[in-house]
């Protein structure tokens, strides 16, 4: 009988980085033999006929949150993967009433820890979360997250965001024309959403910076993503003071935006891993970082950023590209965080928590 996996989040289907990395696992299941369901407070894209929407465990639901409403949606699933719900509590109602559901879940229970609760101030006194429920297994992004897991008393397994190396390119003339950008002028992109800890001013900074260095060029900045938490306002403010002309919104797709960048800009001070930091390198764009905890373990294996401070260096590469540091990049970034390796890994952790029959 082929065995059932239901991938439990706040939000699937979406572009935010724990729908993207949840899409990876279901994929990952379905090539280990599972067949798979999505349950989640809302369902971005096109629906599936089983799929299970529960509005109240939606990130911005008001506290409608039920143990009992879940119970039978996940009733009958051989493991259920949980996407950050129990891990990040977002809507803390929704995080406890999926604890108590999954406690008396029949089947397995992957925790996979996209953030934790102590890694965000106004979640540190929260108790009870990730739930210590025998038998789960944990899976973390990242050895700094595994190691604080560990010293609360909880074991758990790296895994860390995995990538397409060959997924066909973006159309770079016609991203920048639709954007309004000329062929010589410098296109700074930084993927992210609008949130504090993204760093929307240091992306501001770092183009304003740049655009001297560059000077007979124009520099515009790009933000792809939507201001959240609250923080239109402040958006607002940035894209009015600053004399660069800026773009703010998505491209037809990641590739297509990558693919009209001439330079990327990751100013984040806090990522549970941080996916632009490999997308740039599949995409063999210059990569300006700022030094957020996580992104030594990325660099790891001898990785090449440009740092977010030095936006001399990045107008020394725009003059003279050293295309052989981009192919490295690519070549190392392959070896460690490819796709084609996900079903394998994930199997591994299975086995090793002595998971060998479905």
């Amino acid at each position: 009988m082929t065995p059932t996996a239901a991938l439990l989040s706040y939000r699937l289907g979406g572009t935010d980085g724990v729908s993207v990395e949840a899409a990876k696992w279901e994929w990952a299941l379905g090539v280990l033999g599972f067949s798979t369901r999505r349950i989640a407070g809302e369902i971005c894209g096109p629906p599936r006929p089983d799929d299970a929407v529960l509005p109240g465990f939606a990130i911005d639901a008001p506290a409608g949150a039920d143990a009992r409403e879940l119970s039978p949606a996940i009733d009958g699933a051989d493991v259920v993967v949980v996407e950050n719900l129990c891990s990040l509590p977002l809507n803390a109602h929704a995080s406890y009433a999926a604890s108590d559901a999954l406690a008396g879940h029949r089947g397995r229970i992957v925790f996979h820890h996209h953030d934790l609760p102590w890694q965000r101030a106004r979640f540190a006194g929260l108790q009870g979360l990730p739930p210590d429920l025998p038998g789960a297994l944990h899976v973390v992004l990242n050895d700094r997250s595994r190691a604080e897991l560990g010293a609360r008393g909880t074991t758990a397994t790296t895994i860390r965001n995995t990538f397409d190396f060959d997924a066909p390119p973006g159309d770079r003339a016609r991203t920048r024309t639709e954007l309004g950008v000329g062929d010589d002028d410098v296109l700074v992109l930084q993927p992210t959403r609008a949130i504090a800890r993204k760093n929307v001013p240091g992306g501001v900074s770092f183009a304003e910076e740049l655009a001297p260095l560059v000077s007979d060029r124009r520099v515009v900045y790009w933000l792809t993503g939507p201001a959240e938490d609250g923080y239109g306002p402040e958006l607002a403010r940035l894209m009015a003071a600053t004399t660069l002309p800026v773009v703010v919104g998505r491209a037809a797709s990641a590739a297509a935006a990558y693919a009209a960048a001439d330079v990327v800009v990751f100013p984040s001070t806090w990522e549970g891993f941080g996916n632009p930091v490999v997308e740039s390198m599949i995409a063999r764009r210059p990569l300006a970082a700022h030094r957020y905890p996580v992104l030594k373990e990325i660099l790891a294996t001898g990785l090449r950023v440009f740092d977010v401070d030095r936006p001399a260096e990045v107008a020394t590469f725009l003059a003279a590209p050293d295309r052989g540091m981009l192919e490295r990049n690519v070549g190392l970034a392959r070896r460690r965080f490819s796709l084609t390796d996900l079903p394998g890994r994930l199997d591994a952790a299975f086995a090793g928590h002595g998971w060998t029959a479905w």
